[in-house]
């Protein structure tokens, strides 16, 4: 990434207590607060809620 970029790599850690975590990028522009999004969780098979941790 380029060093002025204004963008920042953030961990959303699973809310299910699986452990399993998706790395990502966000705009702390336009997205100031923490993160929520739905996504698929390999080690319980389902769609579950992610949270973003530091």
């Amino acid at each position: 990434m380029a060093g002025n970029s204004k963008r920042v790599i953030i961990h959303l850690q699973s809310t299910e207590g699986s452990g399993y975590r998706y790395t990502i990028t966000k705009n702390k522009r336009l997205h100031p607060d923490r993160m929520e999004l739905r996504k698929y969780d390999p080690v319980l098979k389902k769609h579950v809620i992610f949270k973003e941790t530091k």
